[in-house]
């Protein structure tokens, strides 16, 4: 064998698992918080494991592929800042986080796609991309400059600033937010 096309296959070999690390890296340094699956253009993890994914399982969420964002991901789309009302103790609040249009975008979803927002708690949602780009809602991370918290509203809130949309303003305050789920954590993507 040829030491000197050995010596170079062997160290062009060592090179690729840190390739993989450092791609990985970019993509996800923290546990992930919102995961996009189904019509998405960019992949960042496998399928639903059944044994690890519970909480998916459990919703009966299923995919191949998908593309997860972890907080830092998040935190890099640009900020927009609302002040609801909210309909938990009447007050406003003020929350933020990037559009839901844009972490749909990060994850090439087209702007004709139906989304199904996931709650921890079951709830899913149906909203068109369109309607989500009128409505300018927002995927809030933070409340009142504090980060929406698990066992709370957060890690996520699918929200929008009813209290100047036409079509919801004039509604009781109860009825506002139902396309809205406190405890984001999984977006279902399919064509529109």
């Amino acid at each position: 064998m040829n030491k000197r096309h050995f010596l170079g296959t062997a160290a062009l070999a060592a090179s690729f698992p840190s390739l993989h690390v450092s791609a990985a890296e970019k993509t996800s340094k923290g546990p992930g918080l919102l995961t996009v699956s189904g019509a998405v253009g960019k992949t960042n993890r496998g399928p639903v494991d059944p044994a690890l994914d519970q909480l998916m399982a459990k919703h009966g969420v299923k995919f191949d592929k998908a593309y997860v964002f972890d907080a830092e991901a998040l935190r890099r789309l640009p900020v927009v800042r609302i002040k609801p009302t909210l309909e938990y103790d009447a007050k406003v609040h003020a929350l933020a986080g990037p559009l839901l249009t844009s972490v749909m975008e990060a994850a090439g979803v087209a702007a004709d796609a139906m989304l199904a927002l996931r709650a921890v708690d079951g709830y899913v949602v149906p909203v068109r991309m369109a309607d989500a780009s009128s409505y300018r809602m927002i995927v809030a991370t933070e409340m009142d400059g504090a980060p929406l918290a698990l066992g709370g509203l957060g890690p996520q809130w699918a929200i929008y600033e009813a209290d100047t949309l036409p079509a919801f303003k004039d509604k009781p305050l109860k009825e506002r937010f139902a396309l809205c789920p406190w405890g984001l954590y999984s977006v279902e993507v399919t064509r529109g």
